[in-house]
Formats: structure tokens, C-alpha cells, sequence
């Protein structure tokens, strides 16, 4: 066992050790078997000029607009103009960003993401777009891939204190997106991450009576905000005062958040949450205008720590912010929807 994941298990403690045994990365489905970061790698250095300019930045770009680009995450934007389906770039290209996606997510968990893409997008490729910074050859690299309900990134390594390389989004809604259809029916039949909020009201049906009363909130945060909070101003029940079931669920609850991910990426959260001092360092609420009618479920929850802050936001339809880092001191740029 590597010290990463020694730490991190003691931080859940010891009655949460099944809990956490988050398993060996599976077998990459991708077309390509080299790492996210070699494919995006590979992808730039093939750009031709015109190419360069569209969709690669210096790390550091500030967009007058919208901020340092890099950092950015929302529920609904487009990093640059080209959709990866169009003709801007080749066939050979188009391929590796698809790979570069498989690789960015765990292979159980590719067709459900495409159904998703599917739902939210008519399919994948369609009205996203990508970009580059920086070059990897010389110092830090970042991929970043955007759309409706997606924002992912391959670069981590670039900055190790941050996990998935920055912000990240994930999201979906069941009816077709030129329909308008976003409200779901209870229990969000087809959702392909409506099991995360199965799994925390799972978690707080283990509360007893005066835990579920102070884990409960009535003031819903910004789901945009996932800006790292002091300790002295996180919501809802602190995570250190869970008995050993409890805080068994609770670790169960954070392999089922991370999950659709690719190891690397859940080995960045383990570190991360293992620096901040384990879960114990951290807080749940639920937000209690949203608990949903009809169906005994939690809509809304939020994980928060030091440098942790996990927001689902189950109604209408899935939207999930999520930023996990070693350290507080680390570029955020948010903004709900960008139009």
C-alpha cells in the first residue's frame, strides 16, 4: 500500500477501511493505451498554425472577458469556438480527443458517460470544444474539454496540489436537450449519476435525530460557489462527529463522488483529502428545500473542507461542482452559465 493511500485511510479512520478500498485502475477501453496528458501532448504538437491559434493559450492566459481561462469551470460553456465533430480538425485529430476522453474517465463508466452526451448534447463531439495551454515540452499542460454539463481536464500532474487539474463539472439531464425537457420525475429515472444522492441519503438516514437536524441547511449555497471555505464557515454537520458506521457510509459516499473517474485522478483526491487532515476535516449538509416530494431522497448535498467542496444539485435535473485540493492557495474561476 502506498503512503498516499496509508494516509488517507487513516484520515477516514478505521471503522471506514472497507469503505475506501477504492480497487487497481481497470483496463483502458480507450483507442489508444498512452496516458490523457501523452494523447494531448500528441494532439498539439500536430495542431497546424491556424489550428494553434483557435484553440492553444500560454498557460497563464487571461481572457479579458473571462478571467484566467485555465481555471475556469461552469454548467454550460464553450472554451473555444470549434466543435470537436467539425471540420476544424482532422479525422486523425478528432480521434485522439476521443481518446484523450476515455482516458479522463473510468472505462465502467463510458457508455454511461456517451448516454449523457447523448441526452445533453445529441452526441459526443457535438457542441463541445477544447483547448490547450501551456507546452509540455517546456514547463506545465493542460487539456481542457467543455460543453453542455462537462467540464474535465488532463494536466494534473502540472499542479500536483490540485486534483482533476482544477474545478471540474459533471451533469446530466434525461430529456433531449432541444426538447427543453430539464425537469426530471422523481427519482430521476435514466439520471446516470442520480445514484450519488441514492448513496448520501443513504448516509443520512444513519444520523440520528439531532445530527440530521444540523446537517440539514434551509439556505442553499450559490452552486457556482465552490470557493474553499474557512473552517470556522462550513455548513452543516461536521464529519468528525460520526460514529464508526457513520463515517463508514461516509467514505462509501466518497468512492461513489469519484467513481466515474480515471485513477489517477481518484488517487489526486485521496492525497488531497489525506493533506487536509482525512474527512474527518470536513462537513455535510443537505439543503432542505430540496428535498425532493414523493421520493424519500436528497436532491441537494454538499461536501466541504479546507480545500474541498463537492456541491450536487439534484432539481430540475444533475449538476455537480466539484474542487478538491492539498491546499486552499490555488486558481479557482467560476461562473454558473456562461451565455
Amino acid at each position: 500500500m502506498d503512503a498516499d493511500r496509508r494516509t488517507f485511510l487513516q484520515g477516514l479512520g478505521a471503522s471506514a477501511l472497507a469503505a475506501a478500498s477504492w480497487g487497481l485502475p481497470r483496463a483502458s477501453l480507450a483507442a489508444r493505451s498512452d496516458s490523457a496528458e501523452a494523447l494531448a501532448a500528441q494532439l498539439l504538437h500536430g495542431l497546424s498554425d491556424t489550428q494553434r491559434a483557435e484553440v492553444a493559450f500560454p498557460w497563464n492566459h487571461v481572457d479579458g472577458d473571462r478571467g484566467l481561462l485555465r481555471a475556469r469551470v461552469s454548467a454550460n460553456w464553450n472554451v473555444t469556438k470549434p466543435s470537436v465533430d467539425s471540420d476544424f480538425f482532422t479525422s486523425d485529430q478528432r480521434a485522439l480527443i476521443r481518446a484523450i476522453y476515455e482516458q479522463l474517465i473510468d472505462p465502467a463508466w463510458h457508455e454511461r458517460y456517451d448516454r449523457k452526451q447523448a441526452d445533453d448534447a445529441g452526441g459526443w463531439g457535438r457542441h463541445q470544444s477544447i483547448a490547450l495551454f501551456g507546452d509540455p515540452s517546456t514547463g506545465p499542460f493542460q487539456f481542457l474539454m467543455t460543453g453542455r454539463h462537462m467540464t474535465l481536464r488532463a494536466g494534473g500532474q502540472s499542479d500536483p496540489r490540485v486534483a482533476f487539474g482544477g474545478p471540474i463539472f459533471y451533469g446530466h439531464a434525461t430529456g433531449t436537450w432541444w426538447s427543453g425537457s430539464f425537469v426530471e420525475r422523481s427519482h430521476h429515472p435514466g439520471n446516470v449519476f442520480f445514484p450519488q444522492a441514492v448513496a448520501a441519503t443513504g448516509l443520512y438516514d444513519l444520523l440520528d435525530g439531532p445530527q440530521r437536524e444540523r446537517a440539514r441547511i434551509t439556505r442553499v449555497p450559490e452552486e457556482s460557489d465552490i470557493r474553499f471555505s474557512a473552517p470556522a464557515a462550513q455548513r452543516g454537520l461536521p464529519l468528525s462527529e460520526l460514529s464508526p458506521d457513520q463515517a463508514e457510509e461516509a467514505g462509501r459516499l466518497v468512492e461513489i463522488l469519484v467513481e466515474p473517474f480515471r485513477g489517477q485522478d481518484r488517487a489526486q483526491v485521496r492525497a488531497a483529502l489525506a493533506a487536509q487532515g482525512g474527512l474527518a476535516a470536513s462537513s455535510l449538509s443537505f439543503f432542505e428545500p430540496w428535498y425532493r416530494r414523493g421520493d424519500d431522497l436528497w436532491d441537494g448535498f454538499r461536501l466541504e473542507g479546507p480545500s474541498l467542496t463537492w456541491h450536487f444539485r439534484g432539481d430540475p435535473h444533475v449538476h455537480v461542482w466539484a474542487h478538491v485540493a492539498e491546499t486552499p492557495d490555488v486558481p479557482f474561476n467560476s461562473i454558473a452559465i456562461e451565455r
